[in-house]
């Protein structure tokens, strides 16, 4: 008991000594609280997403010869591809919440027989929210074949209504879908350098030697650098938490102590990476290097811009060693759907093994340097 007392107070000292480091100067704390401010401003005010392909569902209870015309319009577009036939409204849910299909197209049964006594028959576009500006988008596209298609009915039939649906994101706002995933991306960025400069910055001054001299382990040497750098990924992840719930007033759905559970969880397996880099860099241009040279595929290959499951097959393969693209899905099912931890559970499994890999990957690069 007394050496696990000891042990705490020589890792205590550790981290009290790396925090005076990073805050004794103003610029260290301008640069730390800074860049997490200005990047979620700029971010929520520059960032628009394309619309390149639109998986979509329908549920047709017709079965009629103008809702196939109709959708035969809507396949030869090339942007809509069917991703899924339904045949209850109890399957709606589940395509939509599995990020299957961008909208689902609801077709009641009595469609043939309202357009075949000129009467407005409608028609349910039910559009997921949470990617917003693409869903506006094919929205907007199915709108412009409903008008064509009526043009085509001639001026006595009434045609087809659109009655629109957005799940998780009512309005349709652009912000509601990318400023949540900036929580967990934008404090990434200063984490990731934060940890990969940790070691190499001692290396580079000189104080690593004394470091090696001290009774600390290299676990104990680990656990010293990695608690400052997961603090700050937290507190920078407030930061923007904050600012998008407060100044941009995007509400919340979910639970903010899974969101912080899974933060923890992200910012852990993210420092670990970081630690990683820094355990092999011999000097701080080393360490910012790797880290620039792995921050741009990390943001890519997260689906922060562009959905995983667009991407390439080799490519939605890679990303399964990416802690951002399981961050970012935490962060954004938890804020936008109020999605639970069963709902969410999977997406903690990734980060826990990248965390048990690079942390221990790290103390025995330590251990290599020592020897």
């Amino acid at each position: 008991m007394t050496s696990f007392l000891a042990s705490l107070a020589q890792i205590g000292a550790l981290v009290r000594k790396e925090l005076l480091a990073l805050i004794k100067e103003p610029v260290s704390r301008v640069v730390l609280i800074g860049p997490a401010l200005i990047q979620a401003l700029l971010f929520g005010y520059g960032a628009t997403y394309d619309l390149n392909s639109a998986p979509y569902a329908v549920l047709d209870q017709s079965h009629g010869q103008a809702s196939r015309e109709l959708l035969a319009r809507l396949d030869g577009t090339g942007v809509f591809k069917r991703a899924a036939t339904l045949t209850t409204p109890a399957q709606i849910a589940t395509v939509i919440d599995d990020g299957k299909a961008l909208m689902v197209l609801s077709i009641p049964s009595d469609f043939q027989q309202r357009l075949a006594n000129q009467q407005r028959a409608p028609l349910q576009v039910i559009l997921d929210g949470r990617n917003s500006s693409s869903a506006g988008l094919a929205g907007g596209y199915v709108g412009s074949i409903v008008a064509d298609y009526n043009a085509s009915l001639g001026g006595g039939a009434q045609g087809i209504r659109i009655e629109r649906r957005a799940w998780f994101n009512p309005n349709l706002e652009s912000r509601w879908n990318l400023m949540p995933a900036l929580i967990a991306s934008l404090s990434m960025l200063q984490t990731l350098l934060l940890a990969a400069l940790s070691v190499a910055r001692e290396r580079e001054q000189g104080t690593f030697d004394q470091l090696l001299v001290t009774p600390l382990t290299p676990m104990q040497i680990l656990i010293g650098k990695a608690v400052p750098a997961v603090g700050i990924g937290l507190l920078q992840s407030t930061i923007i938490f904050l600012v998008i719930r407060f100044w941009f007033d995007v509400p919340m759905t979910g639970s903010v102590a899974l969101l912080y559970l899974g933060l923890f969880t992200f910012t852990v397996a993210a420092v670990g990476v970081g630690l990683s880099i820094s355990a092999v860099s011999l000097t701080m241009q080393q360490a910012m290097l790797y880290t620039f040279l792995l921050i741009m595929p990390l943001m890519l290959l997260s689906g922060l811009l562009t959905s995983v499951k667009n991407m390439p097959q080799a490519l939605q393969i890679a990303t399964y060693v990416n802690p951002l693209r399981f961050g970012t899905s935490i962060v954004r099912r938890v804020y936008l759907e109020g999605a639970g931890l069963a709902d969410v559970g999977l997406d903690f499994i990734p980060l826990l093994i990248m965390g048990a890999i690079t942390l221990p990957l790290a103390a025995w690069l330590f251990r290599n340097r020592l020897s």
